[in-house]
């Protein structure tokens, strides 16, 4: 386990948990949490004995957004800087979303703004039913820029446009019907819920099938359907190839579990 000054990261079981560790200031994103973030999801990314990452929050919200002191700094940039700067957090939802391997939020409190766009991009996202869910952007006269281009695929533009537009605030439960996360799990059983999920990944299915089922789901939202259908045809056949494959058929036609 090692901490930066805003996470902590830690590694059991091929699960890497990166939490955001600054309760005092309800997880607040600022310049430096980004980037601590980005190193650590490149530790996991790096890291062969990783093979799912659980991203939560420390205290009463997973991640409330923007930090108030560093909202007011970028007041004084010029546009080079914000832009520089707005690229950090755009490399940040990039390398989540496409990371190899399987994402996970542990949400145990309010996901606002940014914070709800962390959710957003994460593969796999459970809540408590008390936390709330919203994009804040537009009430302060700010916009919910990169957070759109990964909501709108994840959950329609419809949908979208509704929390986008609005700011509203909605429960766990609503965000769920909206599909912007997967379940709400009690407060008291959370941890466990998601520890189970994240090692049932590790035990259960291949890294490598993980991986291009990923890119798969990618690649169907990115691409037309003729390039996609092609696109996934010459996936299939080199996934066919791959050891894993092998190994998991061999397992299943010998009425074995295969060790991943």
């Amino acid at each position: 386990m090692w901490n930066m000054p805003g996470i902590t990261y830690h590694i059991a079981d091929r699960i890497a948990t990166i939490t955001l560790n600054r309760p005092e200031k309800r997880n607040a994103l600022n310049g430096d949490v980004v980037r601590e973030l980005r190193e650590a999801f490149a530790a996991a990314a790096a890291d062969d004995t990783v093979k799912v990452v659980v991203l939560a929050g420390n205290g009463k919200a997973f991640c409330a957004g923007a930090d108030l002191d560093y909202l007011q700094q970028l007041q004084a940039n010029n546009l080079e800087a914000n832009l520089a700067d707005s690229r950090e957090l755009m490399l940040l939802m990039q390398e989540i979303y496409s990371m190899e391997k399987v994402v996970i939020a542990r949400i145990e409190g309010d996901a606002i703004a940014g914070g709800c766009g962390l959710a957003t991009i994460a593969d796999l996202s459970y809540a408590v039913p008390e936390a709330r869910f919203g994009y804040t952007e537009v009430k302060i006269g700010f916009v919910p820029a990169l957070v759109s281009v990964f909501l709108v695929r994840k959950i329609g533009e419809g949908r979208a446009r509704d929390l986008l537009l609005t700011g509203r605030l909605v429960t766990a439960e609503k965000a769920a019907s909206f599909g912007l996360i997967n379940e709400t799990i009690p407060a008291d059983k959370i941890r466990d819920y998601v520890q189970q999920v994240a090692f049932s990944l590790c035990t259960d299915a291949s890294a490598n099938s993980l991986n291009v089922t990923k890119k798969l789901i990618s690649a169907a939202l990115e691409n037309p359907l003729t390039e996609a259908l092609e696109s996934a045809a010459r996936i299939n056949a080199e996934t066919r190839q791959h050891p894993d494959c092998r190994k998991g058929i061999g397992a299943f036609l010998d009425k074995l579990k295969p060790d991943w």
